[in-house]
């Protein structure tokens, strides 16, 4: 259990500050003069922006499964029954209208593989929605409105980088579907970076009630103005316990603006170099005052890095002016960054400053030559693709990393059964090399017995032997 203590220590101040600690409450503490000073309230906020915030409604359809169908035994006697039933889920969340055509952003996690959303708007009047972009990255979806032809009340962006400790905010969302609420408080943190909810670990943390419901939903500051998309809450109760989490504006802007494109996926600044924290250690050795930068560990030949004159071992302080904590926090200014511009990056190097201009390009993305294999294999179930620099870049491998990767899963295949990861990089099926996605599906269809794969998974190599 943590706990945090701050300690006053200088007597003499602590006396004049009580002295003039009771002046201020004589003058402040009084009755109220007129009506007016009674009525101070959020609702002419909340009356403005309150429009623009919606209901979403997902639901997929998904086949009930008998595990005893997974016991060959059961299947040598009884067989394979037909048609399985079918069961309808569903799910719940908010959203924000960004632009007055009718577009919605929500949280990614609130329509996931849904076969039919629909948006619910303050006023009560149902729309069918189509999902225009999914964000897994940063656990963002836009949605359209289908067969709207009117205009929709919007939110303005903030800029979330002026957000400051202490600001009041407004959470509207729809919190266990007991309709549109709005609840009150601070930012009571910034930057926070050990959510481990999305790749960009840099959210805004709140003290306002957020519940199941409000995901999706609009942090509002006092101009009334889109601050952050509530997205988690820190819970043991399942219920709002005063920390949760929204995701910056900021980045919501990058996702809409790439959805307002005709784009199907965000495309953002690829560095080309793989980061890592400063531990107390290695301030140590570096000299460094504070644990405090991202620490280059590796950088990929011919990358934006690489050809800004990064080099391995620099310690990345700033980003255009803001400084840099930790790999979280450049990782989010850098993905904030538009294309097509160049961004100066402060580094440390040798104990000196240098100051380097990166290129903002996307990473090249071609040839993943993405494939399902079904044949009956330990990787039967498996999404496998050739990795390329965006992919590299999205999944987290080592710069330079080449294979092929596993990218998806599904949840009755025999390869999740067995234990194969979203990231895994199979390099060797019974002793065949494995390059390209063409290599392991040919691989998968030997129909051997035995199975000998060697993969690398979080920068470790493996071997496995399945079968016998």
């Amino acid at each position: 259990m943590l706990r945090f203590i701050r300690i006053a220590a200088i007597s003499v101040l602590l006396a004049l500050v009580s002295v003039e600690y009771s002046h201020a409450q004589a003058q402040d503490r009084r009755v109220p003069s007129s009506a007016a000073e009674l009525r101070l309230s959020y609702a002419p906020i909340v009356q403005r922006v309150q429009p623009a915030v919606v209901n979403v409604y997902a639901a997929k359809t998904v086949q009930n499964r008998n595990p005893l169908l997974d016991d060959p035994i059961f299947r040598r006697f009884f067989g394979v029954p037909g048609q399985q039933p079918e069961q309808m889920q569903r799910s719940l969340g908010s959203g924000v209208m960004v632009d007055s055509s009718g577009l919605v952003v929500t949280n990614n996690h609130v329509i996931e593989g849904a076969d039919q959303v629909k948006v619910s708007l303050a006023d009560k009047r149902e729309f069918e929605a189509e999902i225009v972009l999914k964000d897994s990255r940063t656990d963002l979806a836009v949605l359209r409105l289908k067969d709207s032809k009117e205009k929709f009340a919007t939110l303005d962006f903030a800029n979330s980088d002026e957000l400051q400790v202490g600001d009041v905010v407004l959470a509207i969302g729809n919190p266990f579907g007991v309709g549109q609420t709005v609840t009150h408080g601070i930012i009571s943190a910034l930057a926070r970076t050990q959510v481990g909810i999305t790749d960009y670990q840099f959210f805004i943390q709140t003290d306002a009630a957020i519940n199941p419901g409000n995901s999706g939903g609009a942090l509002v500051d006092m101009t009334g103005r889109l601050a952050g998309i509530n997205t988690a809450i820190f819970s043991r109760s399942g219920g709002s316990q005063g920390i949760g989490f929204a995701i910056p504006a900021n980045m919501v802007r990058v996702v809409v603006a790439s959805a307002k494109s005709g784009g199907k996926a965000v495309k953002r600044p690829w560095l080309g170099a793989r980061l890592q924290a400063v531990t107390p250690e290695i301030a140590e050795t570096l000299g460094l005052k504070l644990p405090s930068g991202a620490l280059v560990a590796n950088v990929s030949p011919n990358s934006p890095a690489s050809r800004a004159g990064l080099k391995l071992s620099d310690l990345i302080v700033a980003i255009d002016g803001q400084t840099i904590d930790d790999p979280n926090a450049f990782d989010y200014r850098f993905a904030t960054r538009p294309l097509g511009g160049t961004a100066q990056v402060d580094v440390q190097r040798g104990g000196k400053p240098v100051k380097l201009t990166v290129p903002l390009e996307s990473a090249p993305d071609t040839g993943r030559d993405e494939i399902v294999l079904t044949a009956r294999s330990p990787f039967q179930g498996a999404k496998v693709a050739n990795i390329s620099p965006a992919l590299a870049d999205e999944l987290h491998l080592d710069a330079g990393a080449e294979g092929v990767v596993v990218t998806e899963l599904t949840d009755d295949g025999t390869a999740a059964n067995v234990g194969f990861q979203k990231g895994d990089i199979i390099l060797a099926v019974n002793n065949q090399k494995i390059s390209r996605t063409s290599d392991l599906d040919k691989a998968s269809k030997a129909g051997t017995r035995i199975w000998r794969i060697t993969l690398v998974r979080g920068g470790q190599q493996i071997n496995v032997t399945l079968g016998g």
